[in-house]
């Protein structure tokens, strides 16, 4: 079973307790700020914590429709999380899974965020290097819409 990794990196002028907090709002917040991306996204099990599972409804932005993702690891304190898309179209028949690592670190009066993305593959067959590059352009335009809807709603982040 071969595997396939993708960083993104992507440095933020914005505190890392607000990006965080917005963060944990994705739910609500991707929508609204890349609907051609993300029709919807819903918890069907779970109340955001470890094991809560969502679904994912796409946009026409994306070749894909849906997927569904459970939440490994959730950790405040350290600012980060891990959850695997385990069903759905996004997995373009070639994957097991895609484990999504996602770490914000402190950097001056703002923050670093880092994801690492793991395609596991069910056999040879690996995601297209268009396809990678494609994903990690669209984690990097949302990771933007999130940051900037969060320094525009300072209320709430």
């Amino acid at each position: 079973m071969a595997s396939v990794t993708n960083e993104i990196e992507i440095v933020s002028s914005y505190p890392t307790e607000k990006v965080f907090k917005a963060f944990k709002d994705f739910e609500k917040i991707a929508p609204i700020v890349n609907p051609a991306v993300f029709k919807s996204v819903e918890t069907i099990e779970g109340d955001g914590g470890v094991g809560t599972i969502k679904v994912f409804t796409f946009g026409e932005a994306v070749p894909f429709t849906n997927a569904k993702y459970r939440v490994d690891t959730f950790d405040e304190g350290s600012y980060s999380y891990t959850y695997t898309f385990f069903e759905g179209d996004n997995l373009m028949g070639i994957l097991d899974s895609i484990i999504q690592h996602v770490k914000l670190v402190p950097s001056g009066d703002g923050c670093i965020f880092k994801q690492t993305i793991i395609y596991k593959c069910k056999g040879e067959e690996k995601p297209s290097d268009e396809v990678l590059k494609a994903e990690k352009e669209l984690y990097e335009q949302t990771f933007k819409a999130i940051e900037a809807y969060a320094a525009a709603h300072p209320e709430n982040y």
